[in-house]
């Protein structure tokens, strides 16, 4: 066999060997805090670059008290339907997989923890401000007395037991972690097959992968770690922006700093910057509580409250519209977010401010355009009623006068003569009616 035959066969070999020599990445992603919009925004893109990369692994490092519902839903539902494996690695020393954690752990591929990391207490907290219901019997302490923490928690633990059968992870535990709000240390997790591998750090994890072999979506994979990069994404400006604007505080000085724009620019037409700053907070503001479990009857209240706020300018009610708008926007920022996750809650002190600054402003603001609609006309041709001007003609009907430079023609009651001073009294279009002014 000739040479220029053999140089291809050559190559090819070559090549297949550098390729075997250089497995897939491993890409890192780091969730430290309450689950969020922003965090399930932040993991989704995360593990769309890992399939996009050729990534081999995902090692999602996760200390969190828990979060929304519906941010860790979606999370659940990206990382099952993950072309590449999930592991999520609960860390550093000291972390938690708390409440929505907890499901995230068991919907990965691999769970892992850290030592002195504790996993557990996922029951679903009450909602909004449910009444609390009365103590129960000492026989029957582990059951919710109202219905709707009943639902929620039934619901809670049908979804962590379905995630444990697909995982092979202890069942009985994920569903006392729901009811009983039970949690584990890390040895006790691997213990009980809660968690799959206990590693002291990210290479210790990564050494007890090699070699693994894990069902995900759309086949099975063989882990070769040994000598993969480590591609670690690192939340970007659309992350911190949404992280920012998704804190319910920041959410609701958003919608009123836009109120407060939106007011000052109808008050005073052509600022223009007033409006647009307005305009911009109110979508951001809106675009924040469209993400966040809100309550839209307590929206409505709070509009309600500065809709009164401002009648209460312009109606003579003797201070009873501005008293109620006052309540109801309070009432309706305490009833805002419909959770009582930690972390989105609406601090008291942020609401007496808020309420009191839009009390004063409304009422500042409303008074200024008052008293602007009040002042006489100084501008266009109404602004001429009531000044003195000379004729500049004899007239008995028609002719015309001098008024502040300009030249008018205008119709008189009662004959005058050139050089006589005559009083606006009137505008006909463009047709002054005039008297002779009283010396």
């Amino acid at each position: 066999m000739s040479i220029a035959r053999l140089l291809p066969l050559v190559l090819s070999i070559l090549l297949g060997a550098s390729h075997a020599a250089a497995p897939g990445p491993v890409v890192a992603l780091n969730v430290a805090g309450v689950i969020s919009p922003a965090s399930a925004e932040y993991i989704q893109r995360g593990l769309a670059r890992a399939a996009s990369e050729g990534a081999q692994l995902v090692v999602l490092t996760l200390d969190t008290p828990g979060g929304l519902d519906t941010s860790m839903r979606r999370i659940v539902q990206d990382v099952l339907a993950s072309p590449v494996p999930v592991v999520t690695y609960v860390a550093p020393s000291g972390a938690r997989a708390a409440s929505a954690g907890t499901f995230i752990l068991y919907a990965s591929h691999v769970a892992a923890m850290a030592p002195g990391t504790n996993v557990g207490a996922a029951s679903p907290v009450s909602i909004g401000l449910a009444p609390t219901p009365p103590a129960p019997a000492d026989t029957d302490r582990k059951r919710p007395a109202d219905t709707h923490e009943r639902k929620a928690m039934q619901d809670a633990a049908a979804y962590l037991r379905s995630l444990a059968q697909l995982r092979g992870r202890n069942v009985d535990w994920g569903e006392k972690a729901v009811t009983e709000a039970a949690s584990l240390s890390a040895t006790e997790a691997k213990a009980q097959r809660v968690i799959d591998l206990v590693a002291s750090d990210t290479s210790d994890l990564l050494r007890q992968l090699e070699g693994r072999r894990i069902a995900v979506a759309g086949g099975e994979r063989v882990l070769q770690l040994a000598n993969a990069s480590t591609i670690a994404i690192e939340p970007d400006w659309h992350f911190r922006l949404l992280a920012v604007i998704t804190d319910p505080s920041v959410a609701m000085i958003l919608m009123l700093v836009g109120v407060y724009g939106l007011i000052f620019e109808l008050g005073n037409p052509g600022l223009v910057f007033p409006g647009v700053m307005g305009a911009v907070s109110l979508l951001l503001g809106l675009y924040a509580l469209h993400l966040l479990p809100v309550n839209y009857a307590a929206l409505a209240l709070m509009a309600l409250g500065l809709a009164f706020m401002v009648g209460e300018v312009f109606v003579p009610a003797y201070g009873s519209l501005g008293i109620g708008g006052i309540v109801a926007f309070v009432v309706g920022a305490i009833m805002l977010i419909d959770t009582d996750v930690p972390g989105f809650e609406i601090p008291w002190a942020l609401i007496a401010v808020l309420a009191i600054t839009t009390a004063a402003f409304v009422i500042v603001v409303v008074r200024m355009a008052v008293r602007a609609r009040a002042r006489p006309v100084v501008s266009g041709v109404s602004s001429l009623v009531g000044i003195d001007g000379e004729m500049v003609e004899d007239a008995t009907d028609t002719g015309w006068a001098n008024f502040r430079g300009e030249t008018w023609q205008v119709r008189t009651s009662a004959p005058v003569v050139r050089g006589q001073k005559v009083t606006v009294v009137a505008v006909d279009g463009l047709l002054l009616r005039v008297a002779p002014a009283v010396e």
